[in-house]
């Protein structure tokens, strides 16, 4: 069995829809796994993504990644996040409008290895776009070029803000499985957030469900998913919550 990479226990106030809450979750994360957080909107998926990679700063708990205290509120550590070994894609991409795809993943990497760089255009269907500046890019080749920049760092552990939100169905489809190949090939465990069913259940090893700031359910996503189907929604939700076409989680 694989080895757990990321143990986790914290807690964070939270501003949501229906006035203050709070987020308070425990997970253990495996070594190269692919993990989904999965919930609704305001449940606090993004900002635990934000609290592991240290853009936001929890009230209390830990995160402890193989060895290495990333933050305990305890011992007083708090690892700054440039120092942290991971790659995020943001919901938005967060692209530089002035960087070509190559200037990107160039940026990104910290030892400009040529070959890694390569590799990356081919695996994410670049290599013909390198001189391109995301302003004459699709959505979908944007969304290629942000997970692979995440990727130029090498990084152990790769988190991924419901990347695929903004683009169709096929669209979708499709890059879902350059995410399985890059995840497999290029090494890292990768966190997922996404609030569609079908997405998790394809894409995931283990899925953790956040409801009002707290794991309500854990699991593969055949189990926790069981009775996901169009119009029969999962245990645990109310009448209706998916999508009868896409799948999605209802808002």
């Amino acid at each position: 069995m694989a080895k757990v990479l990321i143990d986790l226990h914290i807690n964070k106030k939270l501003h949501t829809n229906e006035g203050m809450g709070s987020l308070n979750v425990s997970l253990k994360i495996h070594e190269h796994s692919l993990v989904t957080i999965f919930g609704k909107s305001g449940a606090g998926k993004t900002t635990l993504l934000r609290i592991i990679a240290g853009l936001t700063k929890p009230e209390g708990g830990f995160i402890r990644v193989g060895e290495q205290a990333w933050y305990d509120s305890g011992e007083k550590i708090n690892i700054k996040s440039q120092l942290r070994d991971i790659g995020f894609v943001f919901q938005d991409y967060a692209l530089f409008p002035n960087m070509t795809v190559k200037e990107h993943l160039l940026y990104a990497s910290p030892l400009k290895e040529r070959k890694y760089i390569s590799d990356l255009l081919d695996v994410f269907h670049l290599k013909g776009l390198c001189d391109r500046k995301p302003g004459k890019l699709s959505g979908g080749q944007q969304q290629r070029l942000a997970v692979a920049r995440a990727l130029a760092r090498k990084p152990r552990i790769l988190l991924l803000d419901e990347p695929l939100s903004a683009l169709d169905s096929d669209m979708r489809l499709a890059l879902q499985e350059e995410i399985i190949l890059a995840h497999k090939n290029f090494n890292a465990t990768t966190l997922l957030v996404s609030h569609d069913v079908y997405e998790v259940s394809r894409l995931s090893d283990y899925v953790y469900v956040i409801d009002n700031g707290k794991i309500s359910e854990q699991g593969k996503p055949g189990d926790v998913f069981k009775s996901a189907i169009p119009g029969k929604p999962a245990e645990g939700y109310g009448p209706n919550c998916y999508c009868s076409e896409c799948g999605s989680l209802r808002q």
